[in-house]
């Protein structure tokens, strides 16, 4: 795999936060208020990452969810 720019704590966030989206997504989760809580909490994780605070980097977030997809397929 390539290096990216991305810290490995925030593409590992972005991961997290996709697979509890998808979970959340599923019909008739269980648990959907304990995925809808973590999805917030993901949400602002992903949001207040001291990356976003780099020039340039709040045009990267595609990128960085296209890499979290990336990760996901690969493992």
């Amino acid at each position: 795999m390539e290096q990216t720019p991305f810290p490995r704590d925030l593409v590992r966030l972005q991961v997290d936060w996709n697979r509890t989206y998808d979970a959340l997504a599923a019909p008739c989760p269980v648990t959907y208020a304990a995925h809808r809580r973590r999805l917030l909490r993901l949400s602002a994780l992903l949001w207040r990452h001291p990356f976003w605070s780099r020039p340039g980097g709040t045009a990267a977030r595609a990128d960085l969810r296209r890499e979290a997809r990336l990760l996901e397929r690969q493992s």
